[in-house]
């Protein structure tokens, strides 16, 4: 690819591809580790799903959250604090807690829920709801609730797996088995169930196929304390990447990867560079995948590299259902209306599983959760989120996987053409119309204070991210998806590792970052995330730079 000899071209400790959040965690533990470490990232802008974009209307300028909505494990003993802590970036990231007596607001025909903070308030508050059925929401509480501490517990290694029979066995017979098996043996209520997986659009699997373990470290993962970072989304991107750069490595934007280089069956590096530029072999004996897992082996990789098994295996993976999202900006205030810092989740009826039989034929689900947001009311703070009297809203909703919906035949990763096709544009407005109708229920007069708006379906979302089906949330987490039934972070392949959503440690910041962490102890052969998590610093907080007003975590991405 390059007459360069190979003493004179670049060379690297380790290349990460992609700089989603697992993917900068990696590249910072390794820099703090003292391996110089290149991250390539081929959007202009880094953070993955976490990243924002930014709209000027009008001469008003808003900034919307691609993924990061609300977050747990923030609290002095969460995996965010810890992971941020190890780095010495614990100070420079404030996280601001939703509405503790309802973080979440789960609307059905008949019937609010307001979720609040705490597994015996969420109790107590369930059972109030639904007062007939003291014993089966009892009985699937205290499996949900057992668990989800033995999850945590295995996470943070404080249970060996050889050990969970002995000391987690709720764990042993639950956690893999599907969500609604434990619901009809304890004999809980449509209803009820309902309203439990009330919140489950943020893992986006069928509740059938849904691990007790996935419901039940859902729960537990917000009920601990629900979170917004200070300042939006962008900020972990940007203090990963402060990280990055303060330890030694370098974070490339507008740099797309073409091919992993494999040479006598290890890895050697990569062939990357700017569309206005020839591609360049780069050199690294550690090449880290944070790119969608299919596209990693079937692209950058090649088959002609794995065995057989493997090829098959990946290809058979499922990818979790994607969204929809619909980004407004109002002229009012929502905060001046006294309207809480709350989700909303609105379903058209309590028969989730129907909803995915919908989505599975190709159908869009006119009963599917319409999830409500509002960053202005998460961080008053950022006056980056909307101009002042604004509101910065967000709605979305689960979709199918299949492209025909939105009349594409061929996804942007592979040179599809879609975004002026006048059909294409009819269908996304459509959606668009339909979410903005049901996040009426919660403000009724919406429309008439709609100043900007503006919709992504699956298809923008590979284009920026070149996801599979344009998930967010990588290869399903379903029963026979789930923990030790993922790949990675180690692979076949000498040399290749994996960090991401589709890898064990599973999709959402919390377990990106928290695997980032591990792909990273992989490579040093250290159990880096057991330090971590026990409090250990590894970054050197005197290389960092002088915190600063000023700062732009959307600017320090590029």
């Amino acid at each position: 690819m390059t007459d360069v000899k190979r003493d004179e071209r670049e060379s690297w400790d380790a290349i990460v591809i992609g700089s989603g959040l697992g993917g900068l965690a990696t590249a910072a533990y390794l820099c703090a580790a003292g391996r110089r470490t290149l991250v390539l990232e081929a959007h202009y802008v880094a953070g993955g799903n976490s990243q924002v974009f930014r709209r000027k209307h009008k001469g008003r300028e808003y900034e919307f959250d691609v993924g990061i909505h609300y977050i747990g494990e923030c609290g002095r003993d969460g995996v965010i604090t810890a992971v941020l802590g190890g780095l010495g970036l614990a100070e420079r990231v404030v996280f601001r807690p939703l509405d503790s007596d309802g973080y979440s607001t789960l609307h059905f025909p008949d019937l609010s829920f307001r979720v609040p903070f705490g597994w015996d308030r969420y109790r107590a508050r369930l059972l109030e709801t639904f007062p007939a059925e003291r014993d089966a929401l009892t009985s699937v509480l205290d499996v949900m609730q057992d668990v989800a501490r033995a999850g945590r517990d295995l996470q943070r290694e404080e249970i060996a797996m050889e050990d969970v029979a002995e000391e987690a066995p709720g764990f042993l017979e639950w956690g893999l088995r599907p969500v609604t098996e434990l619901f009809t043996e304890k004999g809980l209520s449509h209803r009820a169930a309902a309203v439990i997986l009330g919140e489950q659009g943020c893992y986006a699997v069928r509740p059938s196929d849904t691990p007790v373990a996935m419901a039940a470290g859902l729960a537990d993962h917000f009920l601990r304390g629900a979170c917004y970072p200070e300042g939006g989304g962008q900020v972990i991107a940007g203090r990963l990447i402060e990280a990055i750069r303060a330890y030694g490595g370098e974070v490339r934007t507008q740099s797309p990867v073409h091919r992993i280089r494999i040479e006598d069956g290890r890895v050697v590096g990569v062939v990357a560079g700017k569309k206005s530029r020839a591609p360049q072999e780069i050199d690294a004996p550690v090449v880290v995948s944070n790119a969608d897992v299919k596209r990693t082996f079937a692209e950058l990789v090649g088959r002609e590299h794995l065995c057989p098994e493997t090829a098959e295996r990946i290809e058979s993976l499922r990818m979790a259902m994607p969204l929809f999202c619909v980004y407004v900006g109002l002229d009012v205030d929502l905060r001046a209306r006294g309207m809480p810092n709350s989700n909303h989740f609105i379903w058209g009826n309590y028969d989730i599983e129907a909803v995915y039989d919908d989505l599975d034929a190709d159908k869009i689900s006119e009963d599917a959760m319409a999830y409500v947001t509002a960053a202005s009311l998460k961080d008053p703070t950022c006056t980056r989120l909307a101009p002042e009297g604004f509101t910065n809203l967000q709605i979305m909703t689960l979709v199918p996987r299949s492209y025909s919906i939105w009349n594409v035949e061929q996804g942007p990763a592979e040179g599809g053409r879609y975004h002026r096709d006048p059909e294409y544009r009819r269908r996304k407005t459509d959606v668009m119309e339909h979410l903005i109708d049901a996040a009426q229920l919660v403000i009724p007069d919406l429309r008439e204070h709609i100043a900007w708006k503006e919709a992504a379906t699956p298809v923008s979302q590979e284009r920026f991210t070149r996801s599979t089906g344009g998930t967010s949330y990588g290869i399903e987490m379903s029963c026979n998806q789930a923990g030790p039934l993922r790949v990675g972070p180690r692979t076949e392949i000498p040399g290749l590792f994996l960090c991401g959503a589709s890898t064990p440690s599973g999709p959402g910041i919390a377990g990106v970052m928290r695997g980032g962490v591990a792909t990273a102890g992989e490579i040093l052969e250290a159990d880096l995330l057991k330090a971590v998590l026990a409090g250990r610093v590894f970054g050197d907080r005197d290389l960092l730079p002088e915190l600063d007003e000023a700062w732009d975590p959307w600017r320090e991405s590029h």
